[in-house]
């Protein structure tokens, strides 16, 4: 594999990923804060070359600043919602095939969460990088976008590689499983990973990187056939307790 990942977990519930190419160069996507990321890098030998960002909230860009300041960082993001991010000196848009580490990512149109989302694939790796979008066994709440964006830019996920490790943004499983089986009650592939989330966490183990292919066969929202069916099961999840 040309690169690999690595979750960072952060603030209360969230990941920051860590990719290293074969010659040590450091790339991040979405740092929450800048502690976890700043040990990690320098006992890697102390170089960050790019940050890779998703979307503007401040939970995925707070630590930008400082690791810009320590590192001189290059930073990526998209165009869309540059004036919502920080300081971009690389602008991308969905559709783009972009150089990261010196291996190509393509970027996706990840709307929904918010407007202007966007998703790193790694080809050739294996990787995505999706943020806020898709989310083991769940995706993102929809706080600036519409069901059938959300809907669109699943169903691009959904066509990825089965064997592609899903990269998002929270340590969420746990709660999704367990409105998942509210959805879907009757479906082995779900009842199995909600058993083994549960084991995970019971562990202090990160439930996280999941793939596509487990993510079909028990994800009720990338399941969804319709925008309809989807729009129904994230208001029931917004509602859920």
């Amino acid at each position: 594999m040309p690169i690999t990942v690595t979750g960072l977990p952060c603030l209360s519930d969230n990941y920051t990923w860590l990719l290293r190419a074969p010659d040590g160069r450091l790339a991040i996507c979405d740092p929450g804060e800048a502690a976890p990321v700043i040990a990690a890098v320098d006992a890697a030998g102390g170089k960050l070359d790019i940050i890779l960002l998703t979307h503007h909230h401040g939970d995925h860009v707070a630590g930008v600043a400082d690791l810009v300041a320590r590192y001189g960082s290059k930073v990526m993001g998209a165009k869309a919602d540059a004036h919502r991010l920080p300081a971009l000196d690389i602008v991308v848009e969905p559709g783009q095939r972009v150089d990261v580490l010196g291996v190509p990512a393509d970027v996706l149109a990840s709307d929904g969460h918010t407007r202007g989302h966007i998703a790193y694939h790694f080809r050739e790796c294996g990787i995505l990088l999706c943020g806020d979008t898709l989310f083991s066994l769940g995706c993102g709440r929809l706080l600036e976008g519409t069901a059938a964006e959300m809907f669109d830019s699943l169903q691009l996920l959904a066509a990825l590689p089965p064997e592609t490790l899903v990269c998002c943004g929270h340590e969420y499983s746990e709660s999704n499983a367990r409105f998942a089986l509210t959805v879907e009650p009757e479906n082995p592939a779900l009842r199995a990973r909600a058993d083994k989330i549960a084991q995970q966490r019971a562990e202090g183990r990160a439930t996280v990187p999941t793939t596509i292919g487990e993510e079909l066969a028990a994800n009720p929202f990338l399941r969804a056939r319709d925008v309809a069916t989807l729009a129904r099961i994230r208001t029931a999840k917004d509602n859920f307790r």
